[in-house]
């Protein structure tokens, strides 16, 4: 898939703005400046490393870098948003585990690249971000992708925009140490705007599905909680352990392997509940991804809206990943009109997205705000993934 260079949200000038303060920073001007969204998942929750199927879009809201090559084996990072100043590694002793804070996100993308056998060195990298922090809306899938088509396009190393996300995935499981699918990583630097991404991860295939809410009269509502309870350490790695000893115990490679239809054979087979429970959400949420394509290719995108809400339920009461924050959010948008409502990302904090009609929206915000004033909200549409900024 080619991406040609596009405008970023902010228009031209953000560009402009972006290479100011590189220079600023480092004292010469970049070569080049990229942008790479942050996702909203639609749905298909925590399905994808059960080989599932998933359909995010892409964030309007980016990670941008400016970027210039460096000849004497350093790697220097600077980011608007994070205090510190400049984080200056050696690109040589580059190792997992070797680096700390923000910056271990760019520079095991670097690390990685390297490892893959891409003529890669140094560079001076500035960033800014509009991606909410915190808010399961992945700005560090957002901050690897973005540093991983600016250094890959500076050093001429052409690759597949699928093995740029895969690359960034195994930046971030084996470097950062963090055991994440592929879902965040594809969805920056694989979307299109105005589409959902439909994508297996078995197979990697992928299917741009049109996601034009405008056209019915339709908005999607992002609800940053601003909440990630404590819990929620740890957790990931519990859940992916527990769904692949289900998949063991069935005698399957993933839990991706159940068809619906013999769900509930599946689970009779399983003694264990909390692996009855994990299964029944993977089976089912992969049904909804199924069920939600077919009423968008229907042109019927209103009627997605109870699906949402099935997939938030199963979360809850299934998953057990959802929070009263959350909860408070969903029932409160459902409870004023919205066509369905349901978290999105990883759970126990984070934000949650509501499709309502244009004429709701204003009640349904307030209601939203009253019930969670610590709450932030957002309209948002499918933007662009990863790009070159004009």
């Amino acid at each position: 898939m080619t991406h040609a260079a596009v405008a970023d949200t902010f228009g031209d000038s953000s560009a402009d703005a972006l290479a100011d303060a590189f220079t600023g920073v480092f004292g010469r001007a970049p070569e080049g400046s990229w942008a790479a969204p942050g996702r909203v998942n639609l749905i298909g929750e925590h399905t994808d490393y059960n080989d599932g199927y998933v359909m995010p879009f892409a964030l309007p809201h980016t990670t941008r870098a400016a970027v210039a090559r460096r000849d004497d084996g350093l790697l220097r990072l600077h980011s608007a948003d994070m205090d510190g100043g400049v984080v200056e590694l050696e690109v040589d002793a580059l190792a997992p585990g070797a680096t700390e804070g923000w910056a271990r996100y760019p520079a095991a993308v670097l690390w990685t690249l390297r490892e893959a056998g891409h003529p890669i060195g140094g560079a001076d990298l500035h960033y800014a971000s509009t991606v909410p922090v915190g808010g399961g809306l992945s700005s560090s899938a957002a901050l690897q992708v973005v540093t991983a088509l600016a250094l890959t396009e500076l050093h001429g190393v052409e690759l597949p925009r699928q093995e740029l996300a895969l690359l960034c995935q195994r930046s971030e499981n084996v470097y950062v140490g963090a055991p994440v699918g592929v879902m965040d990583q594809t969805a920056s630097a694989c979307c299109t705007q105005g589409h959902a991404l439909h994508l297996d991860v078995r197979a990697l295939a992928q299917r741009q599905v049109p996601f034009d809410l405008a056209a019915q009269g339709l908005r999607l509502l992002v609800v940053d909680t601003r909440v990630k309870h404590a819990h929620a350490d740890g957790a990931y790695g519990e859940l992916r352990a527990g769904c692949e000893a289900a998949a063991a115990a069935l005698g399957l490679p993933a839990l991706r392997d159940v068809a619906y239809e013999n769900l509930d054979a599946a689970l009779a087979d399983l003694p264990d509940e909390r692996l009855r429970r994990l299964t029944r959400h993977i089976v089912t949420e992969n049904r909804r991804v199924e069920e939600v394509i077919a009423l968008l290719d229907a042109g019927r995108t209103p009627d997605i809206g109870p699906v949402l809400t099935a997939g938030h339920v199963s979360l809850r009461d299934d998953f057990r990943i959802s929070c009263a924050e959350l909860d408070v959010v969903v029932d409160t948008a459902l409870a004023e009109g919205a066509l369905g409502a349901r978290m999105t990302g990883g759970g126990f904090g984070g934000s949650a997205i509501v499709l309502l009609e244009e004429s709701t929206e204003a009640k349904i915000a307030s209601a939203i705000t009253q019930a969670l004033p610590s709450s932030r909200h957002f309209l948002t549409t499918p933007g662009p993934g990863a790009h070159r900024l004009s």
